[in-house]
C-alpha cells in the first residue's frame, strides 16, 4: 500500500501533521475550532482542506476513504494541573474523535493526550476509552512515552494509542536516547541560548519567600512562578499551554541557580526581589523546544503563540510514531520529507542551529 492520506482533527497548530508529513503520509484535511491555531495550520499545509469548526458538528462523511485518522482531544479536561472534570468538560474532544472513527473506518488511527489520561481518578475513564475503540474493530497499542526518548530537547510524557484493523497490533519504536541508549538526551541548550531569539517575554522573574528545596537545584521551588529554570544541559521541562507570564520556562543566563541552591543548601536565607539575568524562553525559542521548524509561522498575539505550541504533539515525535505506522500499513520507505525539504526527515534537518 502506498500514498496514505490522513485526517488530523483537532489539529492545532500542525505538529502531528508536519510529523506525520515528514514520515511520509499524506494530510489532506485538518479540524481545529481554534482560529489562530486554524491559520497556523494553513499557512503549514497550503495543500490541506482545513475545517475551522467545531468537530462535534462536522459531517464525517465528506472525508471518506482516509486511511489514517489522527488527533490529540484536548488534554485540558484530563490534565493533573487542570480542574481534572473529565467527561463533565466541555472541551472533552474524545466523543468527537471516536465519532470519527465510527463513521470513517479507517486503516488505522492515532491518538495522543495527556499522561495524566492513564493515571489516578482518571484511569478508569482510560478503560472505558480503550473498550470503546477496540470496539470499533481495533486492535490497540497504548503506552505513556517520553519525547525526549526521540530526540526531543524537551521531557514530555505524552499518552500515546494507535489502533490497526487488520493482523499484529502497531509497534511503539525502540527509545533511541537517554539513559542506556546510543545517544544522550537532547540539551535544551541545542535550541536555546543566552541571546534572546524572537519577540523578548519581559515577564520577571523573582525569588520565592519561602522556598522549597529538592535534591537538584533545577527542581523544587525557589522562585516564584510556575515556569522553572532551564537546565541547558539537559532537556527543558514541559511547556505548558499556560506559558506567557510567570508560567513561561525561564534561562538562568548568570549562573545564579546552581549557587542560589547552594546557599540555601548550607541554611542561607531566601534573597529577595528579581533574580539577576533571569529571563523567559520567547513563544520562537518554545516552538524550537518542540521541534517546530523555523520557518514556522505562528498567527495571533504572543500568549495564543505560546498556547499553540504548549498544545502541539511535538512534530518529531509525530514522525518517529508516524513511521512505524506506515511500516505497519505496508506504505513506508522510510524516507520522508517536509514543507521544506521533502526528502530530508524532520530528525536528520538541522532544525536546532
Amino acid at each position: 500500500m502506498t500514498g496514505v492520506e490522513a485526517l488530523d482533527v483537532f489539529c492545532g497548530a500542525g505538529g502531528l501533521s508536519l510529523g506525520l508529513e515528514a514520515a511520509g503520509v499524506t494530510v489532506v484535511a485538518g479540524v481545529e475550532l481554534d482560529a489562530d491555531a486554524a491559520a497556523t495550520w494553513a499557512g503549514a499545509h497550503p495543500g490541506a482542506e482545513l475545517v475551522h469548526g467545531d468537530a462535534n458538528r462536522v459531517q464525517w462523511r465528506r472525508f471518506d476513504g482516509v486511511h489514517l485518522v489522527v488527533g490529540g482531544p484536548p488534554c485540558q479536561p484530563w490534565s493533573i494541573g487542570g480542574l481534572r472534570r473529565g467527561q463533565s468538560d466541555e472541551r472533552d474532544g474524545w466523543p468527537a474523535f471516536v465519532s470519527a472513527l465510527a463513521c470513517l473506518r479507517p486503516r488505522a488511527f492515532l491518538a495522543e493526550n495527556v499522561a495524566g489520561l492513564t493515571e489516578g481518578v482518571m484511569r478508569s475513564r482510560w478503560g472505558e476509552l480503550l473498550h470503546e475503540l477496540a470496539g470499533l474493530g481495533y486492535v490497540l497499542s497504548a503506552k505513556v512515552v517520553n519525547a525526549a526518548d526521540y530526540g526531543l530537547p524537551q521531557k514530555r510524557r505524552r499518552c500515546i494509542v494507535v489502533g490497526v484493523r487488520d493482523g499484529e497490533p502497531y509497534s511503539f519504536p525502540v527509545r533511541t536516547h537517554g539513559p542506556g541508549r546510543k545517544k544522550p538526551w537532547k540539551r535544551a541548550g541545542s535550541v536555546v541560548k543566552a541571546e534572546p531569539l524572537g519577540e523578548p517575554n519581559t515577564s520577571l522573574v523573582t525569588y520565592a519567600a519561602r522556598p522549597d528545596l529538592r535534591k537538584g537545584p533545577y527542581a523544587g521551588h525557589v522562585f516564584n512562578g510556575g515556569g522553572r529554570p532551564i537546565d541547558l544541559t539537559a532537556p527543558a521541562p514541559t511547556l505548558l499551554a499556560s506559558m506567557g507570564g510567570n508560567k513561561t520556562p525561564w534561562l538562568d543566563t548568570q549562573g545564579v541557580v546552581p549557587a542560589y541552591h547552594a546557599h540555601l543548601l548550607a541554611g542561607g536565607k531566601p534573597r529577595s526581589g528579581v533574580v539577576p539575568g533571569a529571563r523567559r524562553v520567547t513563544a520562537e525559542e518554545a516552538a524550537l523546544l518542540q521541534s517546530f521548524p523555523r520557518w514556522m509561522c505562528f498567527a495571533g498575539r504572543r500568549s495564543s503563540r505560546y498556547r499553540q505550541v504548549g498544545n502541539a504533539v511535538p512534530p518529531l515525535l509525530a514522525e518517529v510514531l508516524g513511521r512505524a505506522i506506515l511500516l505497519r500499513l505496508g506504505g513506508g520507505d522510510n524516507s520522508g520529507g517536509t514543507l521544506e525539504n521533502p526528502r530530508a526527515p524532520l530528525g536528520a534537518r538541522q532544525l536546532y542551529h
